[in-house]
């Protein structure tokens, strides 16, 4: 894991999806923001306070499709390079095949968070995150 938290962007119209990810993901040591439309994942990514290091996107969105938001990302200099995990039930083979000609690895809904963090380290180069040691005294 990097000294600093790597930023993740959840972008999801399902509110469980976020709720259940955030505490997975904080816990082996990742900054999660959420969203949940297309124009609050663009205002995170436009935030230069707080850089996203990754963003993991679902393709079906209340406001669009993750899809516009990954072709915009892979079009503009600073974030064609982003790594992007698509998460997504999506079955159709065309959109599937686009999402990955745009660079983004994919993980189909339903999935572990114990994979998805896997998917993540090795996405951003890092070693798999253990979770932080417990104090003396607590058990797991």
């Amino acid at each position: 894991m990097a000294a600093t938290p790597r930023h993740l962007l959840v972008v999801d119209d399902e509110p469980h999806i976020g709720l259940l990810l955030r505490p997975h993901l904080e816990h082996v040591g990742y900054r999660v923001s959420l969203a949940r439309t297309l124009a609050q994942a663009r205002s995170v990514l436009g935030d230069s306070r707080l850089p996203v290091d990754a963003l993991l996107l679902d393709l079906h969105l209340p406001d669009g499709s993750g899809l516009d938001l990954l072709r915009d990302l892979r079009r503009a200099t600073a974030t064609r390079t982003l790594p992007v995990i698509v998460l997504t039930a999506e079955g159709e083979e065309r959109i599937l095949d686009e999402a990955q000609g745009l660079g983004s690895a994919l993980l189909t809904k339903p999935f572990s968070p114990t994979k998805l963090i896997a998917r993540i380290a090795a996405l951003l180069g890092d070693s798999p995150p253990h979770p932080p040691p417990q104090p003396l005294g607590e058990s797991a």
